[in-house]
């Protein structure tokens, strides 16, 4: 997958806990509280990211932003374990958060193209994303990137008082070169 230039006033960088621990924190506590992106009842404190970023850090996950000529962040994106049993080394699960004021300007797109590149260069052999059911916006963005339905849990989660069904959507990558036991 060739991956088409950046629009000249972005730039895609890797985030650090220093320079953008509160900008994340921002989107995630809005995601929170006002979407089913997160079944997270309760923002999340400042405290939280040192512990995030920490975890990312130790496992070598890329945290991928995009940022404007203002160096605002836009949205992020980044991978974590997926389950955490040795077979399982291959496969990760992503997740993808873009701003409230920025959202369908296709800035998601632009951060998983490059999720996807950085995870092939990586080895990464399948990406998971759990995604809620009822979140087409999400859905829409990875059928166009690849990703196929693997299933849906229903009713996993509850908020905004009703239960929510979450759907996985997997793209299997090329990768591993040789993948090995152990």
């Amino acid at each position: 997958m060739t991956t088409p230039p950046l629009p000249a006033n972005l730039r895609l960088i890797d985030c650090t806990e220093a320079e953008h621990a509160p900008a994340i924190l921002a989107i995630l506590n809005e995601a929170i509280v006002n979407t089913t992106a997160l079944y997270d009842y309760a923002p999340r404190p400042p405290q939280a990211m040192s512990t995030w970023f920490a975890t990312k850090k130790a496992n070598g996950f890329p945290v991928i932003g995009l940022v404007d000529e203002a160096n605002q962040l836009l949205g992020f994106a980044s991978w974590g374990t997926f389950r955490a049993f040795p077979a399982f080394k291959y496969t990760v699960e992503h997740s993808l958060y873009i701003h409230t004021s920025q959202r369908g300007r296709g800035l998601g797109k632009l951060l998983m193209r490059e999720l996807i590149r950085r995870a092939r260069a990586a080895q990464v052999h399948v990406l998971i994303g759990c995604i809620d059911a009822s979140n087409q916006a999400s859905i829409g963005l990875h059928q166009q990137l690849g990703f196929t339905h693997s299933g849906t849990l229903p009713q996993v989660g509850f908020k905004f008082g009703r239960w929510l069904d979450a759907a996985f959507y997997q793209l299997t990558l090329d990768t591993p070169d040789q993948p090995q036991d152990g």
